[in-house]
C-alpha cells in the first residue's frame, strides 16, 4: 500500500470520528509490516483525560489483534495544514520502533513523512530500562 492509498484509508476513519467538544476529526491509519491495515478516529469524552487520540485508536486495535510490527502511520485532519501526533502519542507510537513512518497529509493533497524517531528525538523507551 502507498503512501497515497494509506492516507485516504485515514480520510475515511476520519469520518466516523466522535469529537462533539473539539469540532477536530482526525483520521490515522496504521500499516503492519504483514500489510494489514488498522483504522482509527478521535474519541471524545466530556471528562477529556477520557479522549482517545485516532493513532492510539489504531495503534491499539493492532496491537490488541496481534500485530505489533508497524511500519506506518497515516494521520489526516480538516485542518489546512499537517496535523502531527500529539506528545502521548509519539510515546506511544515509539514503543513499537524508532523507524516507524509518520505519513501526514493536508488539505491541498501535499504529503509529509517523517520516522518516530524525527518526531521525538532524544526519547525515553524501553531500551532505557534495560540499561539500569
Amino acid at each position: 500500500m502507498n503512501e497515497k492509498e494509506l492516507l485516504q484509508k485515514a480520510i475515511e476513519a476520519k469520518e466516523k470520528a466522535y469529537v462533539p467538544y473539539s469540532k477536530f476529526p482526525v483520521g490515522a491509519a496504521l500499516l503492519t509490516k504483514s500489510g494489514k491495515v488498522f483504522t482509527g478516529c478521535n474519541i471524545e469524552c466530556a471528562s477529556f483525560g477520557g479522549t482517545n487520540c485516532a493513532e492510539r485508536t489504531a495503534l491499539f486495535k493492532a496491537i490488541s489483534e496481534g500485530e505489533k510490527e508497524i511500519e506506518a502511520i497515516a494521520v489526516v485532519s480538516d485542518n489546512e495544514d499537517y496535523t502531527f501526533p500529539c506528545g502521548i502519542c509519539r510515546q506511544v507510537i515509539l514503543e513499537f520502533g524508532r523507524e516507524i513512518k509518520i505519513i501526514l497529509g493536508n488539505k491541498k493533497g501535499q504529503i509529509q513523512v517523517f520516522t518516530i524517531e524525527d518526531l521525538l528525538p532524544k526519547s525515553f523507551s524501553g531500551v532505557d530500562l534495560e540499561k539500569k
